[in-house]
């Protein structure tokens, strides 16, 4: 009997895949009418998020779709601060809210129950990889603690995050806990989501680009330092993906300095950069999600562009953000369908 490959596994593990496997950030997505629809049916976006049977029903909706050599757990990043009580709630139009937090708030968050409180997510990854095809990797994920904290101190998205970053030069020492303390709960998190079935896990640190040399070396490198030291301390073969989008030339040296498997591209990294990165290892991106909308010759050019560039190395074809609600769900059959017709 043949074993079962893993082909993003096998990538992260260092090696070259040739025609690259294929995932998208967002996958599970409002540009799917079979997402929508299940959406509505779930209520709340929370409620979606903590009913097994709905987050794992719109995490395979792309599987079936487009086979994927990914699945990614159907979740999002904020289910840790509402685990801590912020009160965490998704509202039309607006997006994510929450009590926004102070230092005494910082001071008295108690990470006691999370894990009780998060268990249907926990349901949902063992669901997914006793349903999934063989060969599909399962990713679990988390937030990094640097762009949680900004949704925390400022209660919901701000375009630059002036927010977290006043508070982070008026309360250093406050600020610094609450990323550690959000670091050993994400650890947590993501080894349990490791236990309950998925193969690999990854960091987004979507906010990652709003930061300074020295702010980016103690906000977004140091905690997930921590965390990625922290799961592989009980985990040691636990493969993770690092995403910090934005970060431009300070990704020189992420890898080396978190200790990631592989680095996630946005789409802003130039391609020659990125094959200055993935001679150190494994990269994951980076089509403009624009370009998914666009389709045609700019959806066609990018991709190749793309694997000319970064397939010959260690490569997850990837967008480098989450797909767009706009986005045509005939574009991303084109995209599969060139990625995979690549030798």
């Amino acid at each position: 009997m043949t074993e079962t490959r893993r082909k993003v596994l096998e990538v992260l593990a260092g090696k070259t895949v040739s025609p690259p496997p294929i995932w998208l950030m967002r996958q599970a997505g409002r540009y799917l009418p079979e997402y929508r629809a299940t959406r509505t049916q779930a209520g709340s976006f929370l409620d979606l998020c903590y009913t097994p049977e709905l987050a794992v029903e719109v995490t395979l909706q792309p599987i079936r779709r487009y086979a994927f050599d990914a699945a990614i757990l159907f979740s999002d990043i904020l289910v840790i601060p509402d685990a801590l009580k912020r009160n965490v709630r998704f509202e039309e139009g607006h997006g994510p809210r929450m009590d926004p937090i102070d230092v005494d708030g910082i001071l008295s968050l108690k990470p006691e129950g999370i894990a009780e409180h998060l268990q249907p997510v926990f349901e949902t990854v063992s669901r997914l990889r006793a349903e999934l095809p063989a060969e599909t990797t399962l990713l679990g994920f988390c937030g990094a603690p640097w762009t949680v904290a900004t949704y925390m101190i400022a209660g919901h998205g701000t375009p630059d995050q002036a927010p977290a970053r006043l508070f982070a030069y008026r309360n250093p020492e406050a600020f610094d806990h609450l990323l550690s303390l959000l670091a050993d709960v994400s650890a947590d998190y993501l080894v349990r989501q490791i236990d309950a079935g998925a193969d690999a896990v990854q960091i987004f640190d979507s906010w990652a680009g709003v930061l300074g040399e020295e702010e980016f070396a103690r906000y977004a490198v140091k905690p997930v330092q921590r965390i990625i030291a922290s799961v592989r301390a009980q985990r040691p073969n636990a493969r993770i993906i690092a995403f910090a989008k934005g970060a431009g030339q300070l990704l020189k040296g992420y890898r080396q300095a978190t200790g990631a498997d592989a680095i996630g591209l946005d789409w802003t990294v130039p391609l020659s950069f990125a094959r200055e990165l993935q001679k150190d290892g494994p990269v994951q991106g980076n089509l403009d999600p624009m370009r998914v909308v666009a389709g045609g010759t700019a959806l066609d050019e990018g991709i190749d562009r793309i694997l000319d560039a970064l397939g010959q190395g260690p490569l997850i074809f990837n967008l480098g953000h989450g797909i767009t609600p706009q986005a045509d769900p005939d574009h991303v059959t084109a995209l599969v369908d060139r990625v995979r017709g690549a030798r």
